[in-house]
């Protein structure tokens, strides 16, 4: 856990940038730093690591005080990656990754290992990609390098300073999906930092918005976009983000419990059979023990019955918990939203019919339509 009470940041010109900051950066979950251009969300995330120290208060990780802890010994303990990327050109992507690992004096096999092991994590060939250079990749495949790179040591905590804001907006789409599917698996305490409010919404567990150098409001993205708390908040969400997700119950709400499934180890013309009788065109995947997979699509399955669920099998549609907010659904551009257990047991998937009608019915209250 770390925990900041009470910091402040004065620059030698007496630039007051950050006043008493007091906030938790919860373990395990994706932290998002975000407010207006010279707000203090990057000087907050840099007291972290300790590229900038702070002036007074108390910073601490784990209970341990971080100006006792030693700058280069605490950076290579914590993942960082940047807007820029930063990888090393002159290096194979291979090397890039291994970086951290060779420095801390992996074995060899180990560090083999876990670079393969990263590379399959964002659906690169570790065959295809370990000996190939940077600038031979798009810009979202540089991205995922810098994302894996800040794993590889293994670290707890990891940094991410704007990391997507540089991609076009497909490659973004996608990053800040993968993000939220790969925090299920590493399960990271994670200090984001952006500008973009939808970024934060769709990937947030908490959002930490700042002016001034101040926290002005805190918590869930449900908490902020239904109970901003003032009209600085209100103005910085915009307001057809708040009417849109005002008066939205969470996920629980819209659990279609009944929604049918498909089986890994079915055949694709069974699924295909199922897909008909139920009138659906996708239908989650489950293992043996009703564990969600992923997603199978009907266009995808009738165009290659010869193969298997698992060939056909969508990893990238990603599940969300029965506690989950809607707006998390909303901000994405999903079609079918999975709801599983907090062990990823498969319960059923979000009823947009019963959430349209939610949506119309909040929207007559308002207009004072009558039925």
């Amino acid at each position: 856990m770390i925990q900041l009470k009470k910091i402040n940041k004065i620059y030698e010109d007496g630039f007051h940038a950050l006043k008493d900051i007091d906030l938790t950066f919860e373990e395990g979950k994706i932290n998002v730093l975000i407010g207006p251009s010279g707000c203090g969300k990057t000087t907050t995330m840099k007291l972290l690591n300790r590229l900038i120290d702070y002036t007074n208060g108390e910073l601490t990780i784990d209970g341990k005080r971080i100006s006792d802890i030693n700058p280069i010994d605490l950076r290579r303990q914590m993942g960082y990656v940047i807007q820029s990327i930063g990888l090393f050109p002159h290096m194979t992507i291979y090397d890039n990754v291994a970086a951290v690992p060779k420095l801390l004096k992996w074995d060899k096999q180990k560090v083999n290992k876990k670079v393969d092991e990263l590379l399959k994590m964002v659906d690169l060939d570790p065959e295809v990609y370990k000996k190939r250079y940077p600038n031979e990749l798009s810009g979202g495949q540089q991205q995922r390098i810098g994302v894996i790179r800040a794993l590889a040591a293994e670290p707890k905590i990891i940094l991410m300073d704007e990391p997507f804001s540089a991609l076009d907006p497909i490659s973004r789409e996608q990053l800040q999906d993968e993000l939220v599917k790969l925090q299920e698996d590493i399960n990271k305490t994670i200090v984001f930092v952006t500008h973009d409010m939808d970024e934060a919404i769709k990937i947030a567990d908490q959002i930490i918005l700042m002016r001034d150098g101040q926290v002005v409001q805190k918590g869930t993205p449900h908490q902020l976009l239904t109970s901003p708390a003032n009209a600085f908040v209100e103005e910085f969400i915009g307001s057809d983000r708040l009417e849109q997700a005002r008066g939205l119950p969470p996920m629980t709400a819209f659990v279609d419990e009944a929604f049918p499934y498909a089986k890994i180890d079915q055949s694709v013309e069974d699924v295909i059979t199922l897909m008909v009788e139920h009138k659906k065109d996708q239908l989650p995947v489950v293992d043996e023990a009703d564990k969600y997979l992923g997603i199978i699509s009907l266009y995808r399955a009738v165009r290659a019955t010869d193969k298997t669920v698992q060939d056909l099998l969508n990893e990238d549609i990603i599940a969300y918990r029965r506690s989950a907010e809607v707006e998390k659904f909303v901000a994405s551009k999903d079609t079918i939203a999975p709801i599983v257990e907090a062990d990823d047991t498969f319960i059923g998937v979000l009823d947009q019919d019963v959430l349209l009608e939610s949506l119309h019915e909040k929207f007559d209250a308002k207009s004072g339509v009558k039925s």
